[in-house]
């Protein structure tokens, strides 16, 4: 999503939420979004990770002022709320959510899908789609008010996945994506995926 503005000045002073910011792909969101003069809400399970993000961030150009930290578990509905509100409080409005946090079990990798336990498939997809559906919920005022955007960060799995749940959470998460973008255009909200 970055890389279509050729000019990163886009991005300054924009506020923006990006979820599972510890490591991987959300760190190096985050660190972008930084490098770009947002300013930058970023969230994780893990404080000495999460640590190591605000110092790249820090590193890449972001004053202390812009950045906030928030550890919690993005799966807990009061941290869901806690996140946006302490973001709009912090810095007053809400520009962009990166919905990057998701994952799975590794305790059944490459099991047969008939015998994986469908409890494991009920928290994939709590994990992967009704804690990305719930933010943005909880987001969609302050991003009608700027006009602002969603990013869902999705994945390419092949067609016989080793984790059959993971992949169907993935591929639901695409389609609610269709369904956030058509009715939130209405809002002046653009809703995008993104494949890692």
């Amino acid at each position: 999503h970055l890389r279509m503005y050729r000019n990163m000045s886009f991005f300054a002073g924009k506020v923006v939420i990006v979820t599972g910011s510890s490591n991987g792909i959300g760190r190096g969101t985050a660190v972008l979004f930084a490098k770009a003069s947002a300013k930058v809400a970023i969230t994780g399970r893990n404080a000495n990770s999460l640590e190591e993000t605000k110092q790249m961030c820090a590193q890449a150009g972001a004053k202390p002022e812009d950045l906030i930290e928030l550890i919690g578990d993005i799966t807990d509905d009061s941290f869901k709320e806690r996140l946006i509100s302490a973001t709009v409080e912090k810095f007053g409005r809400l520009d962009v959510l990166v919905n990057n946090v998701g994952g799975a079990t590794f305790a059944n990798y490459g099991k047969p899908i008939t015998e994986i336990p469908v409890a494991e498939f009920n928290e994939t997809i709590h994990i992967n789609l009704s804690s990305v559906l719930r933010l943005s919920q909880l987001a969609v005022p302050h991003l009608e008010k700027t006009k602002g955007a969603i990013v869902n960060v999705s994945g390419a799995f092949l067609k016989l996945s080793p984790m059959p749940y993971l992949a169907a959470a993935k591929a639901a998460l695409d389609q609610i994506t269709i369904q956030m973008a058509g009715s939130l255009i209405k809002k002046g909200i653009r809703v995008n995926s993104v494949r890692s």
